[in-house]
């Protein structure tokens, strides 16, 4: 009985200690782990755009890629329940306009490393968001296919 007594004093003394983190609402949340790959879609979406300015010639082929690149960024930015930050300088390739070659072995090779990104973020993923993870990793593979 003393026991039992002795458990809920403990434990009606825990309680209070446990709500002192209500009134830290000012605490910045932690990082998400999405957060990267986010920023990586919303970068790549911007190499693909400045890939179509340099060389318009490429932009029935490449628009349909930056589309899907922000769409991306804007879900994961939907699942992170954080807006995109501003002030997000534009990517630009570092190839020059006059060589569409170049700027698809560019875009080909940024791709390459995006979807091995989106791979290993879909293998370490919860399962709510390995779906959508997953979805574009074969996006992003499909890009590379669509960029040959």
């Amino acid at each position: 009985m003393l026991r039992a007594g002795a458990l809920v004093a403990l434990g009606g003394a825990a309680v209070p200690l446990t709500g002192c983190d209500l009134f830290d609402g000012d605490k910045p949340k932690p990082p998400d782990p999405l957060e990267p790959l986010a920023a990586e879609s919303a970068d790549l979406a911007g190499r693909y755009r400045a890939a179509v300015a340099a060389a318009s010639a490429l932009a029935d082929r490449l628009t349909p890629i930056a589309d899907a690149h922000q769409a991306h960024a804007d879900e994961l930015r939907r699942v992170i329940g954080r807006p995109a930050p501003s002030g997000t300088p534009a990517a630009s390739p570092t190839v020059a306009a006059t060589d569409p070659d170049g700027l698809l072995a560019e875009l080909r090779q940024a791709e390459q490393q995006a979807r091995t990104n989106a791979a290993k973020a879909c293998a370490a993923a919860p399962a709510e968001r390995a779906a959508l993870l997953g979805s574009i990793a074969a996006a992003r593979a499909t890009h590379l296919e669509a960029l040959k």
